[in-house]
């Protein structure tokens, strides 16, 4: 299943490593360092043309780590995360 992330952008919910909110992580010295050496990798993908509220960790099938930021609160992603899992049709 996808989960929409805003800006046309959806991911594949099984490669969400972390939801992460950007208010109260970004405040730590280690998240600093986190997000400076995904954007220093370049493996960086603003899909927030608003003032961003979360980051989202995804590794593919490839072991490709991205990371994403997005205007779509950590609450909203989780929402839509459980929706997707309490409705799958077995």
């Amino acid at each position: 299943m996808y989960i929409h992330l805003g800006q046309n952008t959806s991911i594949i919910s099984d490669d969400i490593v972390g939801i992460f909110d950007i208010d109260n992580t970004s405040i730590s010295k280690d998240t600093k360092g986190f997000l400076a050496k995904y954007e220093h990798n370049q493996n960086v993908v603003n899909v927030s043309m608003e003032l961003p509220k979360s980051f989202i960790l995804c590794c593919d099938k490839n072991k490709k780590e991205t990371l994403y930021v997005s205007q779509i609160s950590c609450q909203t992603l989780k929402k839509r995360s459980s929706y997707l899992k309490n409705n799958i049709v077995k």
